[in-house]
């Protein structure tokens, strides 16, 4: 299982658009440029973080900035801004055999385990910001 390019697309948007859109307007063109991807794909990944108010996007070539601080913007936000995550995360394959004795007991063996390991990997990205990324940022000169 992989998480999608969509998330660390997002996360470089991000950074572009609060490190390098001081200097410089913060379009799709301009964020493409550093992702190395086709603009189409950044405008997809704006629209996302617009809808959940993390940027705001300035019609025609205005550019996009941050909605919110940079310490107000977890990994966790961006993470669930374009993942479309509902729910649980691991996909448990269906029907498993009810007459075997492994199948009807395999949701009470793993549930437990996945959700726990589902919350883990949430509560590490809640703990970090974007503000972190930019701090680490400027440490790598």
């Amino acid at each position: 299982m992989k998480i999608s390019t969509r998330f660390t697309i997002a996360v470089h948007t991000l950074l572009v658009i609060h490190i390098l859109g001081k200097e410089n307007k913060a379009t799709s063109e301009f964020i493409a440029s550093s992702v190395n991807v086709n603009p189409v794909v950044i405008r997809r990944t704006l629209q996302d973080l617009k809808k959940a108010g993390l940027v705001t996007v300035t019609a025609g070539s205005g550019g996009a900035k941050l909605a919110k601080k940079p310490k107000e913007i977890t990994l966790y936000d961006i993470y669930y801004a374009v993942e479309s995550v509902d729910g649980e995360l691991f996909n448990f394959h269906e029907n498993p055999n009810p007459e075997c004795p492994v199948g009807k007991n395999i949701h009470n063996l793993l549930d437990g385990h996945l959700a726990e390991a589902q919350m883990a990997m949430e509560n590490s990205l809640k703990a970090v910001t974007l503000k972190n990324l930019v701090s680490d940022y400027k440490e790598l000169g």
